[in-house]
């Protein structure tokens, strides 16, 4: 029978929380205390490469285009590849998990990033360039969508602290890659080539405990005293301690400890439902589509901004180098806010005024870009930063606007996967322009413009209710 990836994902990541068939309704094994601090090294440095491929190449994209002979709209051809990859290859992840575990994808994932950083540099034209970052963006893509069932199956009892770590490492490389690119690539002699070739060291180092990892197809559980105890995770995690920032991609899953029986709360929930439930017709769920219209806006602002970002600043006479850091800037406020932001949203009943807010800034700060972007940069990028911080908001909205595990993952999944598609075109679209309009006013109105329906549906999908009243 024919399954769609979100209900693969819905299986795999219940599978997850499963105890093992071997131990029926038992206790985990013990992990060894090297084996979890082998994990948590691993899941840091996995983050820390999720984004490099991508904002590494921002602050050095008119050396590229020049070396390359790209065109505007071909360098918006370029800028698109990355939400198209995540479209594309998150489909694929959950089979090739559950096929082959997903640690083991994951260290593929590496690999392949590490392959395609690393091949990238030597491309003679732009074709090759952009085959070397699909590949490299493939690796990125199953390791978003599996990274929060690692999280998960390897530590069930600190979903909110892991996946903190995990989203910190996240938006740390994030914002690492855009601040420093520019000096080593001027270290390394000035070549883009150097420059971008680089980043592959990281994610070779990445894949030394993910070798090791790979091997156990079993959870690898942690266990031990106080593991299920009421204390282990602290209040409820809110969706978003599952979340992180758009230079992402995570299962936004309602988490935490169930204070009566000590259990994982998302286990409880699935426990005290019947095992099947009623069966949610997502693609006709308003919600789900609200949800996957806001995300996927979002998804545009954030790529449109790793990508464009630092060229709207380099052509208004700010240097390559402030231009990298500028998009560091932007970048850096998704890890303050990644933890602030959902714990706002979760005491909110409507989360609408928070989607204004963000879209407000974010208008703001485009049209500071519009009438003085020199001069005002540093507090353009703070504003648009703090705009681009949507996405732990968007995935905060995905876990509470759902009642049950499976309903949660599916609603992901969907969210996901449909708002990537839709966010495929918009840097493109600023290429095109850009390259026609021979400056950033009309490829800036159209930013702005995205911010009105990413407002619109943003607003629809705060409402208090939930995707299984509408099953």
């Amino acid at each position: 029978m024919h399954t769609s990836p979100s209900d693969d994902l819905a299986t795999l990541d219940t599978a997850a929380s499963a105890p093992s068939p071997a131990e029926p309704g038992g206790p985990r094994r013990a992990a060894s205390p090297w084996r979890g601090r082998v994990m948590a090294a691993g899941l840091l440095l996995a983050a820390l490469n999720l984004r490099p491929a991508v904002t590494t190449l921002g602050p050095l994209l008119e050396e590229v285009r020049d070396g390359l002979g790209m065109s505007g709209t071909v360098a918006g051809v370029l800028t698109s590849v990355p939400p198209a990859c995540f479209a594309l290859f998150g489909f694929t992840a959950p089979r090739l998990a559950r096929r082959w575990g997903p640690g083991a994808v994951v260290c593929a994932g590496l690999a392949a990033i590490a392959a395609g950083l690393l091949l990238r540099p030597f491309a003679s034209g732009t074709v090759v360039f952009l085959a070397a970052s699909a590949l490299a963006l493939a690796g990125i893509a199953v390791s978003n969508v599996l990274m929060p069932v690692i999280v998960k199956r390897w530590f069930p009892n600190r979903v909110g602290a892991m996946t903190g770590l995990y989203s910190m490492g996240l938006s740390l490389g994030t914002a690492v890659a855009a601040a420093v690119t520019v000096p080593m690539t001027d270290a390394l002699g000035g070549s883009w080539r150097a420059g971008l070739g680089v980043w592959a060291l990281l994610a070779a180092v990445a894949l030394v405990p993910w070798l090791f990892l790979a091997r156990d197809r079993t959870s690898g559980a942690e266990s031990g005293p106080g593991a299920n105890g009421p204390g282990a995770n602290g209040p409820v995690a809110s969706a978003s301690e599952a979340g992180g920032s758009e230079t992402g991609g995570g299962t936004g899953t309602r988490t935490g400890t169930d204070t009566d029986t000590g259990a994982p709360a998302a286990v409880a929930e699935t426990a005290a439902a019947p095992a099947d439930g009623p069966a949610i017709r997502i693609a006709r769920s308003p919600l789900a589509w609200a949800m996957a219209v806001f995300f996927g806006f979002q998804a545009t602002a954030a790529y449109i901004s790793m990508g464009w970002m630092p060229q709207i600043f380099r052509d208004a006479g700010v240097s390559a180098s402030t231009s990298g850091l500028l998009l560091a800037v932007m970048m850096a406020m998704g890890v303050p806010l990644a933890f602030v932001l959902p714990r706002i949203a979760a005491r909110l009943r409507h989360q609408g005024v928070l989607v204004v807010i963000l879209g407000v800034l974010g208008l703001i700060g485009y049209g500071g870009l519009w009438l003085a972007p020199a001069e005002g940069a540093w507090l353009w990028a703070l504003l648009l930063g703090v705009a681009n911080c949507a996405f732990p908001l968007a995935l905060t909205m995905i876990g509470m606007r759902t009642r049950t595990h499976a309903g949660v993952v599916r609603l992901s999944a969907f969210a996901q996967s449909v708002g990537y598609l839709l966010s495929i075109p918009g840097p493109l679209l600023v290429g095109v322009l850009y390259q026609h309009s021979g400056g950033w006013g009309q490829p800036l109105a159209l930013m702005a413009g995205f911010m009105v329906p990413q407002i619109v549906a943003g607003v629809l999908a705060g409402r208090d209710r939930t995707l299984e009243d509408e099953g």
